[in-house]
């Protein structure tokens, strides 16, 4: 019972990391427009993407295009498409075989090996999901925030956090609770298919006790 409510509580804590990190791929607010020095009345917000930049204006117009060429992009940004991408497809086979360990749970209660077996398989999908999600977040951060503090760049170019990061922080910390409480199901199925198979060896039947009495009675009457 308490590693059916383990493998639900997983399954949606991981299901909500797989969610978040599918909406930071698409989300466009990775690098925010600085408000600094001068700029005190704004009416247009920059927003920079993976794959488009957007202009908002007055709170009510949004304009996006996507990027013409790749190679236009920044380092971090033509390295953090594929490790998003690759981060939404890990988390995306996480939950499947999260699933899948659910249902197993839930029709049988024998096959304690498979359930062992598949929960590790999908907690280690997890947290491998949000590890590579969490190297493109802190990358893009540290690189606005050196070029916030960089003196050489020009103010108009300089960024700020945007929500899609915070957002990436909170996706990846879900992938990799997840892991934990599937590795967690993993250690509980071995600990008590160990118990289920040691158990009868340690406490001997009652059948088993009239067996020998009778064979030691037989074998002393035999002697006489």
């Amino acid at each position: 019972m308490g590693s059916g409510a383990l493998q639900i509580a997983g399954l949606l804590v991981g299901g909500i990391g797989m969610i978040g990190t599918f909406a930071v791929t698409g989300m466009p607010q990775w690098r925010v427009s600085a408000f600094i020095e001068n700029n005190i009345i704004v009416f247009e917000t920059i927003w920079e993407g993976l794959w488009m930049h957007c202009i908002r204006q007055a709170n009510i117009r949004v304009q996006c295009k996507v990027y013409n060429s790749v190679l236009a992009l920044s380092p971090d940004l033509k390295a953090s498409r594929g490790l998003m991408c690759a981060g939404s497809v890990l988390s995306f086979l996480a939950f499947i075989f999260a699933i899948t360990g659910t249902k197993c749970m839930l029709c049988t209660q024998s096959c304690w090996q498979a359930k062992g077996y598949i929960s590790l398989v999908a907690g280690f999908l997890f947290i491998l999901s949000g590890v590579v999600e969490l190297i493109p977040v802190c990358w893009v951060a540290n690189a606005i925030i050196s070029d916030f503090y960089n003196p050489v760049v020009n103010v108009a170019q300089k960024r700020e956090l945007g929500e899609a990061l915070y957002l990436g922080w909170v996706a990846a910390f879900c992938l990799t609770a997840a892991g934990a409480i599937f590795c967690c199901i993993c250690c509980c199925c071995v600990k008590t298919r160990s118990y289920r198979y040691s158990a009868p060896n340690e406490y001997p039947t009652q059948s088993q006790h009239l067996h020998r009495k009778t064979e030691s009675s037989y074998s002393k009457s035999q002697y006489v």
